[in-house]
């Protein structure tokens, strides 16, 4: 006879459950940072916007390390996307500079959702489905720009501002232009890098520990100029792809990102 005290197969310690706890931490970041762009503290609504990020590269590794990844926990994430990703970036930059141009950037503010939403819904319906792998998309990349990138590159501007001078440095309408040309990079056909792919050495494990920590430093130190320093390499890493002319995937077989 079974011990009752022991756990049952639909059981989870709370070491388990720390992924989902992660997951929702996320949403509350994104949340927090609209309520602080509303408020005006655009540095806070960056910085946590910047933890979700963080928090969204860790929660799925942490569910599959713990081997406690469920359907619900991944649907969870998605909806974390959404919030984090597609709605609180362009409502801190719309709070933050386009009250000027309230129509035309609320429809830049709805575009920008919406290309993020079709993303994750596109995301999502893939990973249900069996997927043959492409052989036309290298390994390591993904199908467009993902989300969490797509939210750090669509504060660039901000970013830009707030590194060199203290107030937009970009007509209104430009910035517009930017979160629409960032939506549909999201959408797009175009390979971009997979930092999650990058495989390391042994031998070059202390010089990618040693970069990782004077990253780290830089954030908490020049934050501003870091992020910029890191959106315009993104952006390089886009830019060769297209240079480099590598295939984009079919409607049939792809892989995709969220």
């Amino acid at each position: 006879m079974s011990d009752p005290q022991s756990p049952g197969p639909r059981d989870f310690s709370l070491l388990q459950l720390l992924p989902n706890i992660l997951t929702v931490t996320a949403i509350c970041a994104g949340l927090s940072a609209i309520r602080f762009g509303v408020q005006g503290n655009y540095v806070l609504a960056v910085q946590l916007i910047v933890a979700a990020c963080v928090l969204d590269g860790v929660d799925g590794h942490l569910a599959r390390l713990l081997k406690s990844d469920s359907k619900m926990g991944a649907e969870l994430d998605l909806l974390a996307d959404f919030v984090n990703f597609g709605v609180a970036p362009p409502l801190v930059l719309y709070f933050w500079a386009l009250q000027d141009v309230r129509s035309a950037a609320w429809l830049a503010v709805l575009f920008f959702a919406i290309c993020c939403v079709l993303r994750l819904a596109r995301f999502n319906v893939a990973s249900r489905e069996p997927q043959a792998a492409n052989p036309k998309v290298p390994p390591g990349y993904f199908t467009g720009i993902p989300s969490p990138a797509a939210a750090l590159l669509v504060l660039l501007p901000l970013s830009i501002s707030f590194a060199f001078a203290n107030g937009p440095l970009l007509p209104d309408l430009v910035i517009c232009l930017h979160m629409v040309v960032i939506g549909l990079l999201m959408i797009s056909r175009v390979p971009t890098w997979s930092v999650k792919a990058l495989r390391v050495s042994r031998a070059q494990v202390p010089y990618v520990t040693l970069t990782a920590v004077l990253l780290a430093a830089a954030l908490l130190t020049y934050a501003w100029i870091t992020l910029v320093m890191l959106c315009l390499a993104y952006i390089a890493t886009v830019i060769w792809t297209l240079i480099a002319g590598l295939p984009t995937p079919s409607r049939k077989d792809r892989k995709d990102g969220s």
